[in-house]
């Protein structure tokens, strides 16, 4: 039953009780006896069509001015027409009746108790034409674009300059922050990492490289960050770490320390060299070891350089580890074979590895042309290998 409906029947029921209490009372000011305005009270409240109130309104018509009693005729069951049932006496003419008052307090809970609106519950078409419905949340789309609207989380990062359209290449990154409330899981984490000592302009890049940080325990980043600070990291130099190495923070307190000893007795470096090297180059922590491994082979075996050499090397030019095995082997034959650059020479100038071959090839045949072409600190017009790779 819609809303309405229910409350007409209420007001209906409200309205025949006030009635049957003006009823009674107008009776018993004419000198009716109390159990004849019980019951023809209840007459005023029942419902039409039925034989029973048909017959006792009929005996009702024979009340006389002194009694309320119903004439005998009605009790034996014989009926008469309605105009020789009419009382001898004329009625007095009243002024117009007004209802009573209805209690205000009441119908006020009344109004409480109204159940809210169904969804089933019928509107009018103007109503329905003011009704403004919610855009849809896609089931299911390949972009996070579609879903910005829809979440605060998403619309607080792009705030910060988290670029999404790179977060969706990710695995799993856009699910992961369609799935993140931003006061309870974000908030957190961006102040961690202020307090670590990322800038405000690197949050949205720094975010962006690596957003599953998001979804990090906290206790478990402060953790990590105390076994750095454990190690004779400073504070800046953290924060130089987890700028340039976003990753850093998702390893473990073993896996950090595992990386830092094999480093140190790989290369057979100092703590504090050690420290040094991934400070100067932090992606070392955080990288895949077989490419280490595999430059590491390279530069001993293949391009002949001594252990202690290869620790000089690498302490002074980090890159060296991570660099293409290809790339470093083509360099070298070029530097060490054709431009006639001893391995003592290459040891204290290894700078030159980072520079591109190209740019090598073309400024020795240039002062190969010069006649200047001389690398040899010992003779005169000497050209540091410095100035060649710089």
């Amino acid at each position: 039953m819609a809303v309405w409906a229910r409350q007409v029947s209420r007001w209906c029921c409200l309205l025949n009780s006030a009635r049957a209490v003006e009823f009674t009372r107008r009776l018993r000011s004419r000198g009716c006896t109390a159990q004849a305005c019980r019951e023809l009270a209840s007459l005023a409240v029942l419902p039409a069509g039925n034989e029973d109130v048909l017959w006792r309104l009929q005996a009702c018509r024979h009340v006389s001015v002194g009694s309320c009693s119903p004439p005998d005729s009605a009790r034996d069951g014989s009926f008469f027409s309605p105009e020789s049932n009419l009382p001898s006496v004329q009625l007095e003419q009243g002024k117009a009746e007004t209802l009573p008052d209805l209690n205000a307090k009441a119908l006020d809970e009344d109004w409480d108790d109204i159940p809210p609106s169904s969804a089933l519950e019928v509107i009018s078409e103007e109503e329905a034409v003011q009704i403004i419905a919610e855009p849809l949340l896609p089931i299911q789309s390949s972009t996070l674009r579609d879903y910005v609207d829809h979440s605060e989380t998403l619309e607080k990062l792009v705030h910060l300059g988290v670029d999404l359209s790179q977060v969706e290449k990710r695995q799993k990154a856009g699910q992961l922050l369609l799935t993140l409330d931003f006061e309870k899981d974000v908030k957190k984490i961006l102040l961690f990492l202020k307090d670590v000592g990322v800038e405000d302009n690197q949050l949205g890049p720094f975010l962006t490289k690596n957003p599953y940080i998001l979804a990090e325990d906290l206790e478990s980043l402060e953790t990590r960050v105390a076994y750095l600070k454990s190690k004779k990291f400073g504070k800046s130099e953290i924060a130089q770490m987890v700028s340039r190495a976003p990753y850093l923070l998702l390893f473990s307190v073993e896996r950090l320390d595992n990386r830092l000893g094999f480093f140190k007795n790989e290369l057979g470096l100092s703590a504090k060299k050690t420290k040094d090297l991934v400070i100067h180059l932090p992606r070392l922590l955080t990288g895949k070891l077989e490419p280490v491994k595999e430059n590491l082979q390279v530069c001993q075996i293949e391009l002949g350089f001594q252990r202690n050499e290869i620790q000089q090397i690498v302490y002074k030019t980090p890159k060296i580890l991570t660099a293409s095995k290809k790339r470093l082997k083509q360099t070298f034959d070029y530097l060490h074979n054709i431009m006639g650059i001893p391995h003592h020479m290459l040891t204290r100038f290894p700078q030159v590895f980072n520079s591109k071959l190209l740019r090598i090839r073309e400024r020795h045949m240039f002062l190969a042309f010069l006649g200047r072409a001389q690398y040899d600190p010992a003779q005169p017009s000497y050209i540091s290998l410095d100035q060649l790779s710089g």
